[in-house]
């Protein structure tokens, strides 16, 4: 009989791993493909195979031991967390955002969502949506000791934080009222292009010290520079340079270091790329924790994070494909550690979301900390080798970042000289271009569209004010060509079509055709199939050859042939090469934008 070890060795029976082995296998594949040659180096085979995020931050194939930084849950500089081992695990801050501007109705949506999962309640206020005298009304009912509110006033920050106070003072919830009064006057001045006043935020976060314990004044809110079309690094630059004139701004009113750290809170985006927005939660932690280091805070003061998922990376075609990227985001929010987390309901784009997308909004987190078990474990990033550098290259990125905008002036001089516009719109350049050649595919977009889709109706929601830096959104040129097909359609009674020319057999002419069909749809146009010999009863002048390399050199130039015979003004072939009376091919990689932009100006398709 034999007697099994105590400890089960799993890799006992394998040799060890090494680095430079990985490597010559590696460099055998990449000479089959033509990748590497012979005289390729090891050390270079790594490279070949790095790419760079838009932050230019690199992201290798392969990561190690070597690539964990130390460090533990709970201590500085907090990239693992602020929860120290062994602390109970409750779950992070579920905050449903609430736009409207019926008190009544934003009160029933806000007990809905406290009753059935929502932990705490994001408020816009003024401008388009909820007044500032509807305030009371709309917070009824709203126990603000065991709910906290988080105001979004924008201009009117002052006016809605004295409305709030003057209500929490009402009721007597001065000791127990949580949440933050939202005063972010350089967001203001980022998003609107009005410059709120430092001053009346210092004097707001004082008041809350000496009179409000469980309140914060200042949101530093970096979305609106992921919404301009930043990267990570950008974000996150951006927000420690807007967080570090506070601490000036707080301090110079009076407050210990302690306080001013005490009286601020972060908002970041999270979005469907979810090793990096994991990054984004736990590089900022790190970010903060070198700026209270520097700035002699006592040890424990960790930034306070709240995750929003990406208003970017919304769709409004096929919006329920939404939900799939804000559970990813969510996650990614969950695993980063945030503190709060909003998720956005899935129709966000097109008005005020209904009770059902709430719901599913509330749900996903409920799913993740409840069923999936997510809130229970500190830190499950921990330990994952390119989590952990990804962490660190993006925080050493965006402190790079941080310290460029501090040798501009700080913040407010870096946004008024446009560095920080100029920078963001470089990053937005890079990621528009890779979305146009669906290098950064979007799901029910720019690919695998639904023409046929009947979208739900929402009421309007508030036009949030602009005149500062730009909104994006990812899917904003698909989907505006989408809206030239839409109105075409309403107003001929049809669709913009393009005719795809087959050639040979099924089992040949399928994998080209149904690109095409996918790329064309991306735009609003569709498509019908046939032989070349069928396009007259096609009902278009725009056609597209689609079959294999082989049949194309045999037969592409006599089928371009009868299609111009038959009446084609333009005649595009699937996949690469030259041949007469072809006049332009589409493949994998090209510039879709471009492709659907000059086929709906063949077509007649006005702007």
């Amino acid at each position: 009989m034999t007697v099994p070890p105590e400890e089960l060795e799993l890799a006992a029976a394998f040799p060890p791993a090494e680095r430079d082995r990985w490597r010559e296998m590696v460099k055998g594949v990449l000479r089959k493909s033509g990748a590497a040659t012979d005289d390729t180096s090891l050390a270079e085979i790594e490279g070949l195979l790095t790419r760079e995020s838009y932050d230019g931050v690199p992201v290798a194939a392969l990561y190690t031991r070597d690539d964990a930084p130390p460090g533990r849950p709970g201590l500085a500089p907090y990239v693992r967390e602020v929860r120290p081992e062994g602390e109970g695990l409750a779950g992070w801050d579920v905050r449903q955002r609430h736009a409207g501007a019926d008190p009544v109705v934003v009160r029933d949506a806000i007990l809905a969502d406290l009753e059935n999962g929502a932990t705490s309640v994001w408020l816009e206020v003024g401008g388009a949506g909820l007044p500032v005298a509807a305030l009371p009304e709309a917070l009824r009912g709203v126990l603000l000791a065991l709910a906290p509110v988080v105001l979004d006033a924008g201009e009117q920050a002052g006016e809605a934080a004295e409305a709030f106070l003057a209500l929490v003072a009402e009721r007597g919830d001065a000791a127990g009222a949580a949440g933050n009064l939202g005063a972010d006057p350089l967001g203001l001045k980022a998003r609107t292009g009005t410059a709120g006043s430092l001053d009346e935020s210092a004097a707001l976060a004082v008041r809350c010290v000496r009179e409000f314990p469980g309140l914060r004044a200042i949101v530093v809110d970096g979305t609106v520079h992921h919404d301009a079309g930043g990267g990570d690094a950008d974000e996150l630059g951006a927000a420690i340079a807007s967080g570090v004139a506070y601490l000036r701004a707080l301090t110079g009113a009076g407050l210990s270091v302690a306080e001013a750290f005490g009286q601020i809170e972060f908002r970041l985006a999270v979005n469907a790329g979810q090793f990096s927005s994991i990054a984004k939660l736990r590089a900022l932690r790190r970010l903060w924790s070198r700026v209270a280091e520097v700035s002699g805070a006592p040890d424990g003061t960790a930034a306070r994070v709240h995750a929003v998922t990406s208003s970017a990376m919304m769709t409004r075609r096929d919006p329920w494909v939404n939900m799939l990227r804000t559970t990813v985001a969510a996650f990614a929010a969950g695993v980063g550690g945030a503190d709060a987390v909003t998720v956005q309901p899935f129709d966000a784009r097109l008005g005020l979301p209904d009770g059902f997308a709430r719901r599913i909004a509330r749900n996903t987190q409920t799913l993740l900390m409840e069923e999936s078990s997510l809130a229970r474990v500190v830190d499950p990033a921990g330990g994952s080798w390119y989590a952990e550098r990804l962490t660190e290259d993006l925080a050493r990125a965006a402190w790079a970042w941080f310290t460029e905008i501090e040798k501009a002036g700080g913040y407010g001089a870096a946004l008024d000289s446009g560095l920080i516009a100029d920078r963001l719109a470089r990053t937005w350049a890079r990621r528009r271009r890779d979305i146009a050649r669906r290098k950064a595919p979007l799901t029910g977009v720019s690919e695998f569209p639904n023409l046929d889709e009947t979208l739900p109706e929402r009421e309007p929601a508030p036009t949030r004010p602009g005149g500062g830096l730009p909104v994006v959104t990812y899917a904003q040129d698909f989907e505006a060509l989408r809206d030239r097909s839409d109105a075409h359609a309403e107003s001929t009674g049809a669709r913009p079509r393009v005719f795809l020319a087959t050639l040979g057999p099924v089992a040949v002419h399928t994998a080209r055709a149904s690109f095409a069909a996918n790329l064309f749809q991306a735009g609003g146009i569709e498509t019908v199939t046939g032989a070349p010999e069928e396009f007259g009863t096609a009902g278009t002048s725009v056609a597209c050859l689609c079959s294999s390399d082989a049949l194309y050199t045999e037969r592409a130039v006599e089928a371009a042939r009868t299609l111009r015979d038959a009446g084609a003004m333009k005649v595009w072939l699937a996949g690469r090469g030259t041949y007469e009376g072809v006049d332009a091919t589409l493949s994998a990689g090209c510039d879709a934008i471009e492709v659907l932009e000059t086929t709906l100006h063949d077509l007649g398709v006005k702007r």
